[in-house]
């Protein structure tokens, strides 16, 4: 049974290819830890009580701290789906790279105080354009991953990713890892990479 986390905890990203030398400087800092799975998760308890809980995108657990760092450095090919209502970016990530991407923006106002039939137009309007944005978005989907079925990491706007997933028949799909992004760009889908890819560790306050 897992232990629940104490309070406060923060959070930090490590790159994958950073985690071994966090792992170093942890153990220098609080002293050797001792390692278990939780909940999904690899923890990490130091002598002084400093505890950190890592999670990896792919899910991979391992109480061999070799095995762990192999593992962080293996989710190196995965799709990237990033949608809002601003727009769209799709990306296929192979051996850390970005192989291949379709980006693209779409308008699709914001809410209205007006009333009545003109409110009730605008609404319309609005889910109209917000279907055109998914509906995007899936081809880029289709046109990008194909159907190889790879894990993906999305970010953005859950609802009309999973309406674009959906329309791509991409649905069924693995979603490893959920990100915060501002409007989908060529900029932001290259920084997501990086971002997809870190561990995700959790700190409580000793550490």
């Amino acid at each position: 049974m897992s232990s629940p986390p104490e309070e406060p905890w923060r959070t930090v990203a490590v790159p994958a290819e950073r985690l071994d030398g966090w792992i170093d400087r942890f153990a220098s800092r609080h002293g050797s830890p001792v390692a278990a799975v939780d909940d999904g998760a690899v923890r990490l308890t130091a002598p002084d009580g400093a505890v950190a809980r890592i999670h990896l995108p792919s899910g991979a657990v391992a109480g061999n701290r070799a095995e762990l760092v192999a593992a962080a450095a293996a989710f190196d090919s995965f799709g990237l789906v990033l949608v809002r209502r601003g727009g769209y970016a799709v990306g296929r990530v192979e051996g850390q790279r970005l192989a291949q991407s379709r980006c693209g923006t779409r308008y699709v106002q914001g809410k209205t105080k007006a009333g009545g039939w003109s409110q009730q137009r605008f609404a319309r309007r609005r889910a109209n354009q917000a279907d055109a944005v998914a509906q995007a978005a899936a081809k880029a989907v289709s046109e990008v991953l194909g159907t190889r079925q790879s894990p993906l990491v999305c970010g953005g706007d859950r609802a009309l990713i999973r309406q674009a997933l959906e329309l791509s028949g991409a649905d069924k799909w693995h979603i490893a890892r959920w990100l915060d992004v501002p409007d989908p760009r060529r900029a932001v889908l290259e920084t997501a990479v990086g971002r997809a890819r870190a561990a995700s560790i959790d700190l409580n306050k000793l550490a």
